[in-house]
Protein backbone atom coordinates (compact mmCIF):
# COMPACT_ATOMS: atom_id res chain seq x y z
CA UNK A 1 0.00 0.00 0.00
CA UNK A 2 2.75 2.46 0.99
CA UNK A 3 4.90 1.51 -2.00
CA UNK A 4 1.99 2.16 -4.36
CA UNK A 5 1.72 5.74 -3.06
CA UNK A 6 5.31 6.39 -4.13
CA UNK A 7 5.32 4.58 -7.46
CA UNK A 8 5.37 7.90 -9.34
CA UNK A 9 8.29 9.38 -7.39
CA UNK A 10 11.46 10.12 -9.34
CA UNK A 11 13.12 12.55 -6.89
CA UNK A 12 13.60 11.99 -3.16
CA UNK A 13 14.22 15.09 -1.06
CA UNK A 14 15.50 14.69 2.50
CA UNK A 15 15.85 17.27 5.22
CA UNK A 16 19.00 16.82 7.32
CA UNK A 17 18.73 17.62 11.03
CA UNK A 18 16.60 15.17 13.03
CA UNK A 19 15.65 13.47 9.75
CA UNK A 20 18.80 11.73 8.51
CA UNK A 21 19.95 11.24 12.09
CA UNK A 22 17.83 10.60 15.21
CA UNK A 23 16.79 13.48 17.48
CA UNK A 24 18.51 11.62 20.33
CA UNK A 25 21.85 12.80 18.90
CA UNK A 26 20.82 16.29 20.07
CA UNK A 27 23.08 18.14 17.65
CA UNK A 28 20.72 21.08 17.64
CA UNK A 29 21.39 21.59 21.36
CA UNK A 30 24.94 22.53 20.41
CA UNK A 31 23.79 24.71 17.52
CA UNK A 32 21.30 26.54 19.74
CA UNK A 33 24.04 27.40 22.25
CA UNK A 34 26.14 28.87 19.46
CA UNK A 35 23.18 30.74 17.96
CA UNK A 36 22.33 32.30 21.31
CA UNK A 37 25.95 33.37 21.81
CA UNK A 38 25.98 34.88 18.31
CA UNK A 39 22.83 36.88 18.97
CA UNK A 40 24.18 38.08 22.31
CA UNK A 41 27.45 39.25 20.81
CA UNK A 42 26.05 40.73 17.61
CA UNK A 43 23.07 42.56 19.12
CA UNK A 44 24.61 43.31 22.51
CA UNK A 45 21.83 41.67 24.54
CA UNK A 46 21.83 39.29 27.50
CA UNK A 47 21.07 35.58 27.28
CA UNK A 48 17.41 35.87 28.22
CA UNK A 49 16.77 38.47 25.51
CA UNK A 50 18.78 36.47 22.97
CA UNK A 51 16.65 33.40 23.67
CA UNK A 52 13.47 35.47 23.34
CA UNK A 53 14.64 36.91 20.04
CA UNK A 54 15.56 33.48 18.71
CA UNK A 55 12.08 32.16 19.51
CA UNK A 56 10.59 35.22 17.81
CA UNK A 57 12.76 34.81 14.71
CA UNK A 58 11.99 31.09 14.43
CA UNK A 59 8.23 31.61 14.76
CA UNK A 60 8.12 34.63 12.44
CA UNK A 61 10.72 33.88 9.77
CA UNK A 62 11.45 30.15 9.98
CA UNK A 63 15.03 30.41 11.28
CA UNK A 64 17.14 32.56 13.57
CA UNK A 65 19.29 33.56 10.61
CA UNK A 66 16.31 34.76 8.60
CA UNK A 67 15.25 36.99 11.49
CA UNK A 68 18.74 38.40 11.91
CA UNK A 69 18.94 39.16 8.21
CA UNK A 70 15.47 40.71 7.98
CA UNK A 71 15.61 42.78 11.15
CA UNK A 72 19.33 43.51 11.51
CA UNK A 73 20.90 43.02 8.06
CA UNK A 74 23.35 40.42 9.41
CA UNK A 75 25.90 38.91 7.02
CA UNK A 76 24.83 35.24 6.80
CA UNK A 77 28.18 33.66 5.86
CA UNK A 78 30.09 34.18 9.16
CA UNK A 79 26.95 33.21 11.09
CA UNK A 80 26.56 29.89 9.25
CA UNK A 81 30.23 29.03 9.71
CA UNK A 82 30.17 29.77 13.43
CA UNK A 83 26.91 28.14 14.51
CA UNK A 84 27.64 24.90 12.66
CA UNK A 85 31.12 24.51 14.16
CA UNK A 86 29.96 21.71 16.46
CA UNK A 87 31.05 18.24 17.52
CA UNK A 88 29.52 15.31 15.64
CA UNK A 89 30.70 12.72 18.18
CA UNK A 90 27.10 11.68 18.89
CA UNK A 91 26.58 10.49 15.31
CA UNK A 92 27.25 6.93 14.21
CA UNK A 93 27.03 5.30 10.78
CA UNK A 94 23.68 3.77 9.86
CA UNK A 95 24.33 1.01 7.29
CA UNK A 96 20.64 0.07 7.03
CA UNK A 97 19.62 3.62 6.23
CA UNK A 98 22.42 3.88 3.69
CA UNK A 99 21.29 0.68 2.00
CA UNK A 100 17.69 1.82 1.69
CA UNK A 101 18.57 5.31 0.44
CA UNK A 102 20.90 3.78 -2.16
CA UNK A 103 18.04 1.56 -3.38
CA UNK A 104 15.69 4.47 -4.12
CA UNK A 105 15.04 4.85 -7.84
CA UNK A 106 15.72 8.25 -9.36
CA UNK A 107 17.38 11.35 -8.00
CA UNK A 108 18.26 11.70 -4.30
CA UNK A 109 18.97 15.10 -2.73
CA UNK A 110 19.40 16.71 0.69
CA UNK A 111 17.90 20.11 1.36
CA UNK A 112 18.56 21.73 4.74
CA UNK A 113 18.11 25.10 6.41
CA UNK A 114 21.68 24.63 7.59
CA UNK A 115 24.70 25.11 5.37
CA UNK A 116 25.83 22.65 2.72
CA UNK A 117 29.33 22.16 4.23
CA UNK A 118 27.73 21.28 7.57
CA UNK A 119 25.38 18.86 5.82
CA UNK A 120 28.30 17.13 4.11
CA UNK A 121 30.01 16.65 7.50
CA UNK A 122 26.85 15.13 8.99
CA UNK A 123 26.33 12.82 6.03
CA UNK A 124 29.90 11.57 6.29
CA UNK A 125 29.49 10.89 10.02
CA UNK A 126 26.31 8.91 9.31
CA UNK A 127 27.95 6.84 6.59
CA UNK A 128 25.73 8.50 3.97
CA UNK A 129 28.40 10.37 2.06
CA UNK A 130 28.28 9.91 -1.69
CA UNK A 131 24.69 8.63 -1.71
CA UNK A 132 23.09 11.87 -2.84
CA UNK A 133 23.10 13.52 -6.24
CA UNK A 134 23.08 16.99 -4.66
CA UNK A 135 23.26 18.63 -1.24
CA UNK A 136 21.60 22.04 -0.89
CA UNK A 137 21.90 24.40 2.04
CA UNK A 138 20.08 27.61 2.87
CA UNK A 139 22.75 29.48 0.90
CA UNK A 140 21.50 27.84 -2.31
CA UNK A 141 18.03 29.27 -1.66
CA UNK A 142 19.38 32.80 -1.44
CA UNK A 143 19.27 32.46 2.36
CA UNK A 144 15.49 32.16 2.28
CA UNK A 145 14.55 29.42 4.76
CA UNK A 146 12.03 26.66 4.74
CA UNK A 147 9.03 26.90 5.23
CA UNK A 148 8.91 29.74 2.65
CA UNK A 149 7.54 28.42 -0.62
CA UNK A 150 9.97 30.65 -2.52
CA UNK A 151 12.86 28.78 -0.88
CA UNK A 152 11.57 25.42 -2.11
CA UNK A 153 10.90 26.82 -5.57
CA UNK A 154 14.46 28.15 -5.80
CA UNK A 155 16.00 24.81 -4.83
CA UNK A 156 13.72 22.71 -7.01
CA UNK A 157 14.26 24.96 -10.03
CA UNK A 158 18.00 24.81 -9.46
CA UNK A 159 17.85 21.03 -9.25
CA UNK A 160 15.45 20.62 -12.15
CA UNK A 161 13.13 18.30 -10.28
CA UNK A 162 9.38 18.12 -10.90
CA UNK A 163 7.51 18.45 -7.59
CA UNK A 164 4.60 16.27 -8.75
CA UNK A 165 7.13 13.46 -9.22
CA UNK A 166 8.92 13.97 -5.91
CA UNK A 167 8.68 13.14 -2.22
CA UNK A 168 9.80 15.22 0.79
CA UNK A 169 11.02 13.76 4.10
CA UNK A 170 11.12 16.29 6.94
CA UNK A 171 11.00 16.38 10.76
CA UNK A 172 9.44 19.88 11.00
CA UNK A 173 5.79 19.47 10.04
CA UNK A 174 5.38 23.09 8.96
CA UNK A 175 8.11 22.59 6.35
CA UNK A 176 5.90 20.07 4.56
CA UNK A 177 3.07 22.52 3.78
CA UNK A 178 4.68 24.12 0.73
CA UNK A 179 5.90 20.81 -0.74
CA UNK A 180 2.38 19.40 -0.33
CA UNK A 181 0.88 22.41 -2.09
CA UNK A 182 3.39 21.94 -4.91
CA UNK A 183 2.19 18.38 -5.44
CA UNK A 184 4.84 16.40 -3.57
CA UNK A 185 4.28 13.27 -1.50
CA UNK A 186 5.08 14.30 2.10
CA UNK A 187 6.53 12.22 4.95
CA UNK A 188 6.80 13.54 8.50
CA UNK A 189 9.82 11.95 10.21
CA UNK A 190 9.40 12.42 13.96
CA UNK A 191 8.91 10.47 17.20
CA UNK A 192 5.25 11.50 17.41
CA UNK A 193 2.74 11.98 14.58
CA UNK A 194 1.32 15.41 13.94
CA UNK A 195 -1.82 14.91 11.84
CA UNK A 196 -2.34 17.68 9.31
CA UNK A 197 -3.86 17.93 5.82
CA UNK A 198 -0.43 18.54 4.29
CA UNK A 199 1.12 15.37 5.77
CA UNK A 200 0.57 12.16 3.81
CA UNK A 201 2.65 9.80 5.95
CA UNK A 202 4.36 9.69 9.33
CA UNK A 203 7.24 7.53 10.51
CA UNK A 204 9.53 7.36 13.52
CA UNK A 205 11.82 4.93 11.66
CA UNK A 206 13.09 6.32 8.36
CA UNK A 207 15.13 3.25 7.43
CA UNK A 208 12.17 0.97 8.09
CA UNK A 209 9.83 3.22 6.11
CA UNK A 210 12.16 3.24 3.10
CA UNK A 211 12.51 -0.53 3.33
CA UNK A 212 8.75 -0.90 3.06
CA UNK A 213 8.75 1.35 0.00
CA UNK A 214 11.18 -0.95 -1.78
CA UNK A 215 9.58 -4.21 -0.60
Amino acid sequence: MIAHNFSHVRAWVFDLDNTLYPPSARLFDQIEVRMTAWVMQTLGVDRAEADRLRRHYWATYGTTLAGLMREHDVDPAPYLTDVHDISLHALTPDPALATHIRALPGRRIVYTNGSAPYAERVLAARGLGGLFDAVYGVEHAGFRPKPERAAFETIFTRDGLTPTQAAMFEDDARNLAAPHDMGMRTVHVAPEPKPAPHIHHHTDDLAGFLARLMA
